[in-house]
């Protein structure tokens, strides 16, 4: 061990940034390294140095081993910290860095390939005798082995690829007859986040909470815990809600949980920040291992708030073989930290993930938020499409929770489509509410997803209002207004004037009068209301954040909406207008098409499989039919809207 002076972060986004914050205060010169995605990146421009490590697949650049440590080399780095994700629990890479004479700051490789494989590190915590779900990690990865397997094991069945974490490579499976499919998509997904493939099989704990604890080693053989984080709320084995220290925790379930914790850590010789993580029964007294993080975890500032301790700085002190400062008798949790995860995503939508540019980014300060992005930044498709982090607290969970939701309610991102109000109506629910949430809660809660909130003819005439006052604003800016579009924009108000506007995609029929004062009465279908200037529908004042999109559009996020507003174009017609037609739901890589040219499928059967922001997307069919014409091939990446296949009826 020595000391070091100048870090390379090997990652990007807000872990980088929030890494190169406390670097800055502890006086250490900062590395960033970005692909040609990210060359404008804010993780980039905060560093004192960056470097270009490649193209924007995370495989040639974030991924990429021998371009990190050229980078490392050519900035004269002595320490890289990897961040979460990528090469975070890579052993290649911890040994790597080692090997070029830099401190990597985290584990050994040792423990990393103990602690950062599931199935190894599974059979390394059966052996060291603590309570393990009852599941498969061995060798033979063969499809009939595994089949074999999963049916001795039982359904609910977890997949879970061997690697990595953050939800990627999982599948549950409710159906052995579903499991080839499972295997497929949790190998590739796999093999793209994290250069690895291998599976394992755990049987699925039902309403169950996850309650993980956050461990901290040194050189000197010291090694605590400070405290827990329920992470029970989770969507595809993601978490969007984390909260510390865990409701309904006792000081006996904790100190036991603790102490299994720390057995873990200590029985591979661990060294620096981990993560534990268990699944408690729901008789709230049994828990089993389920994985080991052998790295800062994205939930960390839940922790860093109860405990007033910095973890990036702890790390730091602990990678230059500084004894730990704080024992176990120093830790204490004060107060109550929740964190949400804000990704650009689209709930009704499946929640896919939506990419283009961040027009507007703004929040409350009454919250910490950790990110990565800013207004006028582009949600690439290559990485994962998380924004930030909001992270409130309160001296008791109920202050907490309130100012989280004061700080959504003010939280605007205008340019793509967000979870903002999906996290915003979680927050309401009463189990979120008395903290009562299981791994179950979102699937019971929403088992065809969220739903999608229609648009009130009091939403509809403020956008129509918001985009008059955007139009005329921009054009008298511009001095473009002529003689014949002044009307409808006189100070009286003049004569309602006709306005086809387009939502999104949806299309209405309005009319307007009062366009340049400080009254604009909307019409629609049966419906009339007037907007004022101080955002006042008919007598209600409502919150509304809006800004130009540059093309002479309007982006408007209102009462649960994201909405791109438009001057409507007539539909164009082409020759497949007379069949049924999938497309791309967003850019992405196309891995495998799944029909041919002729096959009959019903509805519900994936016809292609589309990768984007390192998971795999099931694409469905929407109907019984009969595939007409394949448009395109598998391997080919593929923009939003791109025609994959055309249908035709079965008859």
């Amino acid at each position: 061990m020595s000391t070091f002076d100048t870090l390379l972060i090997a990652n990007r986004g807000e872990i980088a940034c929030r890494i190169i914050r406390t670097a800055r205060d502890r006086g250490l010169r900062t590395v960033a390294v970005y692909s040609d995605a990210d060359a404008n990146a804010l993780h980039v421009s905060m560093a004192d140095e960056a470097h270009h490590i490649g193209p924007a697949p995370a495989a040639d650049s974030y991924l990429n081993i021998d371009a990190i440590l050229a980078a490392a080399k050519a900035s004269g780095a002595m320490a890289i910290h990897p961040g979460y994700g990528f090469l975070s629990e890579n052993a290649n890479f911890a040994r790597a860095v080692a090997e070029a004479g830099l401190i990597f700051v985290g584990p050994s490789p040792e423990a990393i390939e103990i602690m950062g494989d599931k199935a190894i590190a599974k059979a390394h915590m059966l052996r060291a005798g603590l309570p393990c779900v009852p599941g498969y990690q061995g060798d033979d990865q063969a499809d009939a082995t595994l089949l074999a397997r999963a049916r001795d094991i039982g359904v609910p069945l977890m997949v879970k690829a061997a690697a990595g974490g953050g939800g990627k490579g999982m599948r549950l499976v409710t159906d052995l007859d579903n499991l080839p499919e499972a295997l497929t998509l949790a190998r590739a997904e796999a093999s793209a986040a994290f250069g690895k493939d291998t599976l394992i099989f755990e049987r699925a704990v039902q309403n169950a909470r996850h309650i993980e604890i956050q461990v901290f080693a040194d050189h000197d053989g010291q090694t605590i815990a400070l405290g827990e984080r329920d992470c029970s709320v989770q969507r595809r084995h993601q978490k969007v809600i984390e909260e510390a220290p865990a409701p309904g925790m006792t000081p006996s379930l904790r100190k036991r949980m603790e102490k299994a914790a720390i057995a873990a850590a200590q029985s591979v010789g661990y060294i620096g920040a981990g993560t534990v993580e268990f699944l408690l029964d729901g008789n709230g007294e049994d828990f089993y291992f389920l994985e080991m993080n052998t790295r800062l975890q994205v939930e960390h500032p839940v922790t860093e708030m109860v405990t007033g301790l910095d973890l990036v700085a702890l790390q730091f002190a602990v990678a230059q073989g500084t004894p730990l400062p704080v024992s176990q008798e120093d830790v204490t949790l004060t107060g109550h930290a929740i964190e949400v995860r804000l990704y650009a995503e689209d709930p009704a939508n499946g929640f896919l993930p939506s990419i283009g540019k961040i027009h507007n980014f703004e929040t409350d300060n009454i919250v910490r938020m950790d990110t990565g992005v800013r207004s006028g930044d582009q949600v690439s498709p290559h990485y994962d499409p998380m924004l930030a982090k909001l992270i409130a607290y309160g001296d008791t969970r109920d202050e907490a929770l309130r100012n989280l939701t004061q700080a959504l309610d003010n939280t605007a991102v205008l340019g793509v489509t967000t979870n903002i109000s999906f996290l915003r109506d979680l927050l309401d629910h009463a189990e979120v509410q008395n903290g009562t949430a299981t791994t179950s809660f979102l699937d019971d809660t929403y088992p065809k997803g969220p739903p999608q909130t229609a648009l009130t003819p009091q939403t509809i005439a403020l956008a129509a209002a918001l985009f008059l006052r955007s139009e005329s604003a921009a054009a008298q800016a511009q001095s473009l207004l002529s003689d014949t579009t002044l009307a409808g924009f006189s100070s009286d108000g003049g004569l309602p004037i006709p306005l086809d506007l387009s939502l999104d995609e949806d299309l209405y029929k309005l009319a307007a009068s009062g366009v340049g004062t400080d009254h604009i009465t909307v019409s629609g279908d049966s419906w009339t209301h007037t907007i004022s200037n101080n955002l006042r529908v008919d007598s209600l004042r409502t919150t509304a954040h809006h800004v130009p999109d540059g093309t002479g559009g309007l982006y408007l996020q209102t009462a649960g909406h994201h909405l791109h507003v438009t001057r409507s174009q007539p539909w164009a017609t082409t020759d497949a207008a007379s069949t049924d037609a999938l497309t791309a739901p967003m850019p992405g890589l196309l891995v495998a098409l799944n029909v041919a040219a002729g096959d009959t499928v019903k509805k519900g059967d994936t016809l292609a499989v589309l990768e984007a922001m390192k998971m795999q997307h099931q694409l469905t069919a929407a109907t019984d039919g009969v595939v007409a014409a394949l448009h395109v091939a598998a391997g080919q990446q593929l923009s939003k809207g791109a025609l994959i296949l055309t249908m035709e009826d079965p008859t």
